[in-house]
């Protein structure tokens, strides 16, 4: 189990990562998203343990990783951004110079290192050259060189930035199959890699937290509005007075003007109204006919920037209530001065009036 608790992050005034929490179960993949300078990287370095928190703690299977550095990063299996390799070793010599820096026993490292070129796809070019490799296969030899000793822990830091589409699907589809005997961490700011692999979801923005949940309860918890797509034949075109038959719809609008004459529609309610029955019943009996009603699916991306907006939303709220309190007291502290610096004049005055009565 992974334990984040109370974790900051300052450098100078700036501080990346502020005061967050969460937990890892055994076996968990948990997607860690959110956009570039959020604080995922810095979140993931200080879970190897490459940079301390400034406060807080990170547990590794109840180690803190700063208190007992070597038990708890023997757990743990790191895969940093942008693939930092030695571009001079062939594939095997990478992963076997791996295996000598997490100090596997002899014994082991000969079998260790086959089985995981086999699990990462890299048998085939296994005595290449690193730099003579694409970008995909190195990526691989990094996801290797995370993999070998087995560690309990694969942290993965955006594992598939500068990779062609088919090259996503491959290391995709090699991260769910790692999740079955790892915990595994994915960072990335790229969403359509969540839904696919990840258990849950923790989004960060501007260090800090702003939502864990899984894939399906994100995308519902920001639902607003129930969106039907509608393809219908509209011959006598009476969709233009199916709104006034139907309450409780907010918007009708045409989307599409398909070339077979059918049109297609965005018809939007409230989230918890369903107007697929009402659709059915009104439609035929206005010479409509339905060539296809489908629900619009929210989806992360929706939640994601909903989220992400939402707190913004919150954070400039916060700033705007701060300043006017700031402003507030500003002005009643220069009332307060100007009220001292009346009665002070007045007082003046009044001294220099009694000095003129007594001189004369």
């Amino acid at each position: 189990m992974i334990e984040v608790k109370n974790v900051t992050k300052r450098y100078g005034s700036f501080t990346a990562v502020d005061n967050i929490s969460f937990t890892v179960k055994d076996g968990e993949v948990i997607g860690f998203l959110g956009p570039n300078g959020a604080g995922k990287s810095t979140t993931m370095n200080m879970i190897t343990g490459f940079i301390e928190p400034s406060e807080g703690s990170v547990m590794i299977n109840g180690n803190d990783i700063s208190k007992k550095a070597k038990k708890a990063k023997r757990q743990i299996g790191y895969m940093p951004e942008n693939v930092p390799l030695y571009s001079e070793l062939t594939v095997k010599e990478f992963v076997k110079y791996m295996a000598e820096l997490k100090r596997m026993p002899r014994k082991q490292r000969k079998e260790d290192i086959e089985k995981v070129l086999k699990e990462t796809g890299l048998e085939e070019v296994q005595n290449k050259l690193i730099r003579n490799l694409s970008r995909g296969y190195k990526q691989r030899v990094s996801l290797a060189g995370a993999l070998i000793g087995n560690p309990e822990v694969l942290i993965l830091d955006e594992p598939t930035v500068g990779l062609d589409p088919k090259q996503i699907i491959e290391i995709r589809n090699l991260i769910k199959e790692l999740g079955k005997n790892h915990t595994v961490i994915l960072s990335t700011h790229i969403l359509p890699e969540v839904s696919p692999i990840c258990e849950r979801v923790i989004i960060i923005n501007k260090g800090k937290i702003v939502a864990i949940d899984t894939p399906e309860h994100l995308e519902e918890r920001t639902k607003e509005e129930n969106v039907i797509l509608l393809t219908v034949e509209d011959k006598e075109e009476h969709m233009g007075n199916v709104k006034e038959k139907l309450s409780r719809v907010k918007e009708i609008k045409m989307i599409k003007d398909n070339e077979d004459g059918t049109k297609q529609y965005m018809i939007t309610s409230d989230a918890e109204v369903d107007l697929r029955k009402d659709l059915f019943d009104i439609l035929p009996k206005q010479n409509i006919t339905i060539f296809e009603l489908k629900k619009a699916e929210a989806t992360l991306e929706d939640a994601f920037i909903r989220l992400i907006n939402a707190r913004e939303e919150i954070e400039k709220a916060t700033e705007n209530i701060q300043s006017e309190k700031q402003d507030k007291i500003k002005d009643k502290e220069e009332k307060k001065k100007a009220k001292e610096k009346e009665k002070e004049e007045k007082k003046k005055q009044k001294a220099e009036n009694k000095k003129e009565r007594g001189e004369k």
